[in-house]
């Protein structure tokens, strides 16, 4: 073997014992506060005590830390000389669902929502466990700033769920105020796979999406006399099957599409002709045409059915296209690889997989979407027990899924796993 190939794997194992050593003296806090975050959840944009908590743990590692940006976000700068600078990102905000994990330390807080309704709150995403390993990693990162140099940037994002935390962020001065990222990584959750392990993603690993409502309208009446009316429930419903063509017949075969009409509210009696129905639609995809193909095929075929039914000109269906928007994230695949390598070296290379892209979404990509492109790499976080996954597998059924009220991560095994993980790949892609 070369000398600097030896001197160089030498080094990895080295900086992996003290990373190991650093992980295993702070899991018991980190356990604490893992299960503190877990048992006081806030909603999206309503952060409030998260943020704070959070802030509080990264000035107590050593870091200047920053509040409120973009509403409740939080910057924490930790410098350590001349060189690159890595942003590290956690996610505060949980979600409307009851628990029912049974967990001796699960959340029972009911609040009320943005529109005034009680609502049961869960970290039901794993975002209490991106949070603890974020902290985790602050503190390693002190503690072996001798083995590494230059900026991290650990920034505490609201309103994730939303998919409008990055945006807010990023509009309130995060590149601007504070020192501007050459890479930005994240980790999250996975609800299928092995604590101990980490999935990566090259390429394209979360979806564009996208929320749609039509507005398809009608003349109401009575039932007995549908020829006196125009009925927007038989419109409605020739509608979700001609959207169907969309993704089969206009989309090119192997380019992910997916257009699910989620719900339809219409009429209030069997013996009525309603004037209006509801539907509302999530589309996903990749590519930033096929997005815009998507939309464009929906209106075309809405307008289109309305006139095939003879509704009059004031009563055509309106498409109504959400502002709140995801970017498909895109995992720069040379980040991915070293990353991968990094992490390798600290939990053994046969622990980090390789993942297929899912549908899903996450406003992580936001940051890699402005004019500087920074260059993102979000990893997948296993939370299951090894044996749990093995019979799932083997039995060809499912476990309990992110956004489930019983989905729960085994904590310690997946907290040691996080911090080892997200400290290695930023003191990799920081060495000396």
């Amino acid at each position: 073997m070369k000398p600097f190939l030896l001197s160089l794997l030498v080094g990895s194992s080295l900086a992996a014992a003290d990373v190991a050593s650093v992980v295993k003296q702070e899991l018991p806090s980190l356990l604490t506060l893992y299960k503190e975050l877990h048992a006081n959840p806030e909603l999206s944009l309503n952060e409030t005590e998260t943020a704070a908590r959070i802030a509080k743990e990264l000035r107590e590692a050593g870091l200047e830390v920053t509040e409120n940006v973009g509403g409740h976000g939080i910057v924490g700068v930790l410098k350590n000389g001349d060189g690159s600078v890595i942003l590290v990102r956690t996610d505060l905000d949980a979600l409307p669902v009851k628990e029912q994990t049974g967990a001796p330390y699960a959340s029972t807080k009911v609040v009320k929502d943005d529109l005034g309704r009680e609502v049961n709150v869960m970290h039901a995403c794993g975002h209490d466990m991106h949070m603890a390993s974020f902290v985790g990693t602050a503190r390693a990162l002190v503690k072996l700033r001798d083995q590494w140099q230059g900026t991290v940037v650990m920034i505490g994002q609201p309103a994730e769920e939303r998919v409008l935390g990055a945006r807010f962020m990023l509009r309130d001065g995060l590149f601007s105020k504070f020192p501007k990222p050459d890479k930005a990584i994240a980790l999250h959750c996975s609800s299928d796979m092995a604590h101990g392990t980490v999935g990566i993603v090259e390429g394209f690993a979360l979806a564009n999406v996208d929320s749609v409502e039509i507005v398809v309208k009608g003349v109401g009446g009575h039932g007995s006399m549908p020829h006196l009316c125009k009925d927007p429930i038989v419109l409605s419903s020739q509608i979700v099957l001609a959207l169907q063509t969309i993704v089969s017949r206009e989309v090119r075969p192997g380019d992910p599409a997916v257009i699910t009409v989620g719900s339809i509210h219409g009429g209030t009696k069997s013996n009525i002709i309603s004037d209006e129905v509801r539907l509302q639609l999530t589309l996903r995809s990749y590519k930033k045409e096929t997005r815009q193909h998507l939309i464009d095929s929906i209106k075309r075929i809405v307008k289109a059915q309305a006139e095939s039914a003879d509704m009059p000109a004031d009563k055509m269906p309106e498409v109504l296209v959400s502002d709140d928007r995801a970017t498909a994230l895109y995992n720069q695949p040379e980040l991915c690889q070293e990353v991968r390598g990094f992490i390798g070296a600290a939990i053994g290379a046969d622990n980090v997989l390789t993942r297929e892209p899912v549908m899903g979404a996450e406003d992580f990509s936001e940051y890699g979407m402005t004019k500087d492109k920074v260059q993102l790499c979000m990893f997948w976080l296993g939370t299951q027990p090894p044996a749990v996954v093995a019979a799932a597998k083997a039995k060809g059924t499912s476990l309990p899924s992110l956004h489930s009220p019983y989905f729960k991560p085994v904590p310690e095994p997946t907290l040691e796993a996080g911090v080892t993980a997200m400290t290695s790949a930023v003191m990799g892609l920081l060495k000396k």
